[in-house]
């Protein structure tokens, strides 16, 4: 057997170091919103992220074809207005501790929307691990001596199914060029949650006068760190390693959420905190090794399907 067929390339020291980087990235700027938050009404704070993002990109991007623009505006409703205005609003009012654990239910609904939309019908370990990941969720909103509220939980908890409804949507009209779309999805998302913005909230311009500079500086960690670097270093680490060996790094994100919200917004550290948050690092982990199974199995057909035409060819010689 030809071990290279199945053999997976081990991750180089930099590719590890962008791995663990990038969900620090993510994990800490859940405390990084809730301070743009305080000077912020959120759906603006959302729109200003995304045209100060698509003013970075889209002069090294090209136009969107007459294929890719439809797509690129239905992705834009969900990974763009209603995920990112979910998850700031939800913000605003929750714990960034608690919110960083909710927001990984973004994969387990990324694995059963799979089913309806791309026929990937999920298997029993699946099923467990989407199970065992809202249960961590359920634990940590329940939490009798915290201070958690659950209506900006439950936001945050919609926000991750718009993401894996993007998410699904993007596999299914794809493929999409990463820093493309993400361009011009920012440019699409803008007037979605601007107009929005203009029409449920107030003191727009006021918060652009009195920001402080703590304010800015959440704003452009959001926008340098959060987007431009962190989805920047993923497709990067996505175009070179194994997404069996990269997938794991993104639980990391809970972690660096928790941590950031006890040490710096005071967020208390509680059993049930720590208890549910591990509960939806072990469930997301279970789900996706799926991928990890399904990969292998793929592996080894295609080369039992190889073995299988040399021996055809020798025999028939």
């Amino acid at each position: 057997m030809d071990q290279s067929v199945v053999k997976e390339i081990p991750m180089s020291p930099i590719q590890i170091a962008c791995a663990v980087l990038v969900p620090l990235c993510w994990g800490v700027q859940f405390v990084v919103i809730k301070l743009g938050l305080a000077a912020f009404p959120p759906l603006f704070f959302v729109g200003l992220r995304f045209i100060a993002v698509a003013a970075i990109l889209l002069p090294f991007v090209g136009l969107p074809t007459r294929r890719e623009i439809g797509p690129m505006i239905v992705i834009s409703i969900f990974f763009g207005g209603l995920n990112f205005g979910l998850v700031f609003v939800g913000l605003g009012q929750g714990l960034a501790s608690v919110s960083g654990v909710a927001n990984q239910l973004s994969t387990p609904f990324t694995l059963l929307l799979a089913w309806p939309l791309l026929g990937e019908r999920p298997t029993a370990r699946v099923v467990i691990g989407v199970a065992l990941a809202f249960a961590g969720v359920v634990l940590t909103v329940v939490e009798p001596s915290a201070a958690v509220k659950i209506v900006p939980t439950l936001l945050v908890i919609a926000a991750g199914f718009a993401w894996a409804v993007g998410s699904v949507l993007t596999k299914r009209y794809g493929p999409l060029e990463p820093l493309k779309l993400m361009a011009w999805m920012s440019l699409f998302t803008v007037p979605q949650v601007m107009v929005t913005s203009l029409m449920i909230e107030h003191g727009q311009l006021a918060s652009l006068q009195a920001a402080s500079l703590t304010a800015w500086l959440a704003f452009a960690y959001t926008v340098l760190f959060g987007a431009v670097a962190g989805w920047g270093l993923w497709f990067w680490l996505i175009a070179r390693c194994s997404m069996t060996r990269l997938a794991p790094f993104a639980l990391l994100q809970i972690v660096f959420a928790v941590a950031a919200g006890v040490v710096f917004l005071n967020e208390r550290m509680t059993p049930s905190l720590v208890i549910g948050a591990v509960l939806c690092i072990i469930g997301v982990a279970i789900s996706q090794s799926r991928s990890a199974d399904a990969g292998a199995g793929m592996h080894q057909q295609q080369h039992l399907e190889h073995d299988g035409d040399r021996e055809e060819s020798t025999q028939s010689s």
